[in-house]
C-alpha cells in the first residue's frame, strides 16, 4: 500500500512542474505494475514487474505511430484490423504463463490507449513516460524494506526467506496431517509453497558479489527442502499417523530460516521403515545444509526447473484464447469507432482485461466488473462534489494508488478502484469528465466479451485444459520412467518431481477454472478431473517407489509395483474417456 501510494509521485511532480498530461503517461505505467505487484521476492518482481512494462511502453509507441497513419485514432476498418492481429498474437502469447499474460494484456492496453488518449506528448515521450512510471514502482520494490521483518541477513531478500520457511512449514503441516483427512490437502499445500519458494528464488541476482553468501544460503536451505518434501510426502502416501514429535524438526528449520538463526537439535524419528529412514536422512542433510552454507546435500539439487508450459504459443490452447481476444478486441472497437465518441478507445481497452482467464470464470468476472465500474462511478461522483482542482486529483489517484494492493483480492474491488484511478487521470489529461460514459462503455464491454467467450469457435474447444493435462500426464510418465530406471540420481529425481507436480497443480487450476464457467463452455472440460486424480495418484505413489529406491539393491516391494500397474491402467483408462 506504501508503494502504491508513493507511485504517483511521477504524477505529482508534473503537475507541479504545470505539465498535468505529462504525468498521465507515467501515472498509467505505474498503475498497471501496481496490478501486476504481488507478495513476493524481490528478485522475482523485477521480471513480474519489468517485461510487462517494457511491453506497455513499446504498445504505447505502437498505439501513438497507428493513430498517426489513420487519420487521428479514427477508422471503422484498419483499427479493428490492426487490433485484431495484434490480439490473436498477444492471446496467444499469453496462454505461455503469468508474465506472459501480463505483457500481453499490458501492450493490448497501451496500443489502444496509445491509438485513442488525446495527449499533446509525442509517441516516444509518451512511452517513456510509461516506462519510467512503472519503472518507479519497480524501484520502490527493490529499495523499501519490508514492513515487520524477522531476523537478521540483507532485508532485499525477506520474499526468499519467507518462501523458503514456508516449504518447511508445509512440510511439518504434512507430517501432522498423515494418516488423519487432512493428508491430501496438506501434500498440495507442500507442493504450491514449493512452486512459490522456486519462483521467489528464480530472476536475477541482486548486487551479485555482495549477496554471494546469503545466496549460497538461501539455495542450500532451499535444495535441503526437497529431500523432506520427499520423505513426508511417501510417509502421507502410507497413510500412518506418526508422533507430533516428529513435525518439530521441519518447524525450527522453519524458524532457523526466518530469523538466521541456527536450527539447534532436531528430533530424530525412529527408523523403523523406508519413509523413516529417508525422514531422518533428510534432516541429517538439513542439519548440514544450515550449519555450513556452502554445502548442499548430496546429490540434491540447488534449484528445480521451471514446469514446463502445456504447449506452446502457436499450440492449439494459444490460437483458441488468441483467437477469442483477437475477436473482443476487433468486435468492441468497431462498435467504438461506430459511436464515434470522443473515449471510444476504453471500450476495446476494457475487453482486453475482461477476455483475460487469470481474473477467474468468464460470467463471474463480467458480473464484477459491471458492480465494480458502477460504484467507482458513483464513488468519483462523490470525490468530485466535494473536492476540485489537479492536487486533488493528484491525492485521489495516490489514494487509489495504495488501495489497489488491497482491492486485487476481488476483481469486482480492483474494478471500482481503477475506474476512479482512471476517471482522476482523464481530467488530469484535459479531457471532459466521463463518469457515465465509463459505465456504459464498460457495459458495452461485458456484452461484447460475454458474447464473444461462449461463441461456439471452428473445431473442438477447451484445450487449454487439454494441454495442461496433457503436460501433465507427460511429466508423470518422466518422472516414473526416472526412478525406476535411474534411481541413484537423486538431482535429476528432484527436478522431475518438481515438474510433475506443478503440472499437475496447472492443470487442476485450469480444470477448476472450466468447471466453474457456465455450462457451454464448462462442458468441453467434462471428465477432465478424473484424468487429474489418477495422475496425482501415480505420483504420489511413484514418490513412495522413489523413497523405497534409495537402496536399490533392496529392490521394489511388489504392492508398490502392483499399485504402479493399477495406477497407469486407471490413467489409460481415463484419458481414454472421449471430451465432449
Amino acid at each position: 500500500m506504501l508503494r502504491g501510494a508513493l507511485a504517483a509521485m511521477p504524477l505529482l511532480v508534473s503537475v507541479l512542474a504545470g505539465q498535468p498530461t505529462a504525468g498521465v503517461p507515467a501515472a498509467l505505467g505505474a498503475m498497471l505494475a501496481g496490478i501486476n505487484d504481488r507478495p513476493g521476492s524481490r528478485r522475482a518482481s523485477v521480471a513480474r514487474l519489468g517485461l510487462p512494462a517494457l511491453a506497455g511502453s513499446a504498445g504505447l509507441l505502437l498505439g501513438t505511430l497507428i493513430a498517426a497513419a489513420v487519420d487521428g485514432g479514427r477508422s471503422v476498418v484498419v483499427l479493428p484490423v490492426a487490433f485484431g492481429l495484434l490480439g490473436l498474437v498477444a492471446g496467444a502469447v499469453s496462454s505461455t504463463g503469468p508474465v506472459a499474460s501480463a505483457c500481453g494484456t499490458q501492450v493490448l492496453v497501451a496500443v489502444v490507449i496509445g491509438a485513442g488518449m488525446p495527449l499533446p506528448e509525442p509517441g516516444p515521450l509518451r512511452a517513456l513516460l510509461f516506462l519510467a512510471g512503472a519503472g518507479w514502482l519497480l524501484l520502490l520494490r527493490l529499495v523499501l524494506p519490508s514492513p515487520g521483518r524477522l531476523g537478521g541477513g540483507p532485508y532485499r531478500f525477506d520474499g526468499e526467506r519467507e518462501s523458503v520457511a514456508a516449504v518447511y512449514e508445509a512440510v511439518a503441516a504434512l507430517l501432522r496431517a498423515t494418516g488423519g483427512p487432512h493428508a491430501r490437502a496438506g501434500r498440495t499445500a507442500l507442493s504450491a509453497a514449493l512452486d512459490h519458494a522456486q519462483d521467489a528464488l528464480a530472476g536475477p541476482r541482486l548486487r551479485r558479489y555482495a549477496s554471494s553468501a546469503a545466496e549460497r544460503r538461501l539455495h542450500a536451505q532451499y535444495a535441503a527442502a526437497f529431500p523432506l518434501a520427499e520423505a513426508a510426502t511417501a510417509l502421507a502416501w502410507a497413510g500412518i499417523p506418526l508422533p507430533e514429535r516428529i513435525a518439530e524438526g521441519p518447524r525450527r528449520l522453519a524458524a532457523a530460516v526466518r530469523t538466521g538463526a541456527a536450527c539447534g537439535q532436531l528430533p530424530a524419528p525412529a527408523r523403523t521403515d523406508a519413509g523413516l529412514r529417508a525422514l531422518d536422512d533428510a534432516l541429517l542433510w538439513a542439519a548440514a545444509a544450515f550449519d555450513r552454507p556452502a554445502w548442499t546435500p548430496p546429490g540434491r539439487p540447488a534449484g528445480s526447473s521451471w514446469a514446463s508450459v502445456p504447449g506452446g504459443v502457436w499450440s492449439a490452447a494459444g490460437r483458441e484464447y488468441g483467437l477469442r481476444v483477437a475477436v473482443c478486441c476487433s468486435a468492441s472497437t468497431v462498435v467504438a469507432q461506430w459511436l464515434h465518441h470522443d473515449h471510444w478507445y476504453w471500450l476495446p481497452a476494457t475487453t482486453v482485461f475482461l477476455v483475460k482467464p487469470d481474473l477467474g470464470p468468464l460470467a463471474s468476472r463480467v458480473a464484477c466488473r459491471a458492480v465494480g465500474t458502477v460504484a467507482g462511478a458513483v464513488a468519483f461522483g462523490l470525490v468530485s462534489m466535494l473536492v476540485s482542482g489537479p492536487m486533488s486529483l493528484v491525492a485521489t489517484v495516490a489514494l487509489c494508488g495504495a488501495l489497489l494492493p488491497v482491492a486485487t483480492r476481488h476483481f469486482a474491488a480492483q474494478t471500482a478502484v481503477v475506474t476512479v484511478l482512471v476517471l482522476s487521470l482523464v481530467l488530469l489529461g484535459g479531457e471532459p469528465p466521463a463518469s457515465w460514459g465509463r459505465v456504459v462503455e464498460s457495459l458495452l464491454a461485458c456484452a461484447t466479451v460475454l458474447l464473444v467467450g461462449h461463441l461456439p469457435l471452428p473445431g473442438r474447444q477447451g484445450h487449454t485444459v487439454r494441454a495442461a493435462l496433457d503436460t501433465a500426464v507427460g511429466a508423470a510418465h518422466r518422472y516414473l520412467g526416472h526412478v525406476l530406471d535411474t534411481p541413484e540420481d537423486h538431482t535429476g529425481r528432484g527436478a522431475l518431481r518438481r515438474d510433475a507436480y506443478r503440472s499437475l497443480a496447472a492443470a487442476r487450476r485450469a480444470i477448476d477454472l472450466s468447471a466453474a464457467e457456465l455450462a457451454p463452455v464448462a462442458r468441453h472440460s467434462a471428465g477432465s478431473e478424473g484424468v487429474a486424480g489418477a495422475v496425482e495418484r501415480l505420483i504420489d505413489t511413484t514418490t513412495a517407489c522413489a523413497v523405497q529406491l534409495v537402496r536399490p539393491a533392496s529392490g521394489l516391494p511388489s504392492s508398490h509395483a502392483d499399485l504402479l500397474t493399477a495406477h497407469l491402467s486407471e490413467l489409460d483408462r481415463a484419458m481414454a474417456v472421449p471430451a465432449r
